[in-house]
């Protein structure tokens, strides 16, 4: 399935073989503070659809990219994403990012990485940069 991303990852990653790209939600940013019903309805959509990639034996790695996030906002339901978890064949590698990880899905997790910022270009007044940052 292809989404409609502005910024060019999906072409990119569409090139590669045996790589499927899909992408969900708007190209603006979502402020967690006033959550729009067609943010949470792209949300709930991504899961649906990451379930099926997950579920479907046609993929050995899925990546659920800003997961976290959507959990911690409240756009997704974290037992749903729990649940994904448990119910993931054992061939299938299931990577979640995203700040804000849920304490269960930390321990749910194989593996888990925390990532320190040490040194931004934004420090020295670099704004974030297309093809880059976004």
């Amino acid at each position: 399935m292809k989404g409609n991303y502005p910024y060019g990852e999906q072409k990119i990653l569409s090139q590669l073989p045996n790589v499927t790209f899909a992408a969900f939600g708007q190209e603006d940013f979502v402020d967690p503070a006033n959550l729009k019903p067609e943010e949470r309805e792209q949300a709930r959509q991504a899961l649906k659809e990451a379930r099926r990639a997950v579920l479907n034996n046609e993929y050995d790695l899925v990546v659920l990219d800003e997961v976290n996030v959507a959990v911690a906002w409240k756009l997704i339901d974290r037992e749903e994403v729990i649940g994904l978890i448990k119910e993931k064949p054992k061939k299938v590698e299931l990577i979640l990012t995203g700040r804000y990880a849920d304490g269960k899905i930390t321990q749910l997790a194989d593996l888990v990485t925390e990532m320190v910022e040490v040194k931004h270009p934004f420090q020295k007044g670099i704004t974030s940069r297309q093809g880059f940052d976004y």
